[in-house]
């Protein structure tokens, strides 16, 4: 269990990187949301995502939190105004995800002492975030850049920690730790609804564990970056 005497921002960082995943609830229509936090933490996951596009998202964040109080870390996705961000915290959500840099939802979250994982691409929008304040930063779209692209900003800002989004597969999953990223995020990599509607949620919670393992093996003997 995460020490009781650290931080919110140093636990959720902590188990972000341990896990090297963030996956995220991403629905159309209301559901047993602790059905599907409960497949996720089974699978391994210590943080998770619910974007704030999801129907009754703040309601789901609020009863996840109350119900893995000390267990699982819920993340708020796509805040986009320091007025969402602060119903977030008032509902029990431990982190704060933007798709962009918006300096007055980092600013909201940091006095209330709660981490940001800020939405970023570009060099000037990673240095952006981390001036104002950030934890980690979600790049995204990831697939642009592809795995390559976490080396390139790892070598400027080599105390950056980078969480890529958007087109990470278990395929690729490795190689973008290996080049630099500490975790890795997603929603259709984490929520096919195919496969769970094969299989139903057990589904999420092997694809949650296999993640880990493919991200843990890549971190032996991670290559020096450039």
């Amino acid at each position: 269990m995460p020490n009781n005497d650290k931080t919110t921002r140093e636990i959720v960082i902590e188990q972000t990187k341990a896990t090297g995943i963030l996956p995220c609830i991403k629905l159309k229509a209301k559901a047993d949301y602790l059905a599907y936090a409960q497949a996720m933490h089974d699978g391994g996951a210590r943080v998770i995502e619910i974007t704030m596009t999801t129907p009754g998202a703040l309601g789901a964040i609020e009863a996840i939190a109350s119900e893995f109080k000390g267990r699982l870390w819920v993340a708020a996705g796509t805040v986009l105004d320091a007025t969402t961000a602060r119903e977030v915290i008032l509902h029990g959500g431990s982190v704060i995800v933007s798709p962009s840099v918006d300096t007055a939802v980092i600013d909201l979250a940091n006095r209330y002492q709660i981490p940001v994982f800020s939405g970023a691409f570009t060099a000037t929008e990673c240095m952006t975030a981390m001036r104002a304040g950030a934890a980690m930063v979600k790049v995204f779209p990831a697939q642009l850049g592809g795995p390559g692209y976490m080396t390139n900003l790892r070598m400027v800002y080599p105390e950056l920690n980078l969480i890529p989004s958007g087109g990470v597969s278990l395929e690729n999953a490795a190689a973008f730790i290996r080049c630099g990223a500490c975790a890795v995020s997603g929603a259709r990599t984490f929520m096919n609804h195919d496969e769970i509607a094969a299989e139903g949620l057990g589904w999420i919670t092997k694809q949650v564990a296999r993640f880990i393992e493919v991200i843990r093996e890549a971190k032996r003997n991670l290559p020096e970056l450039p």
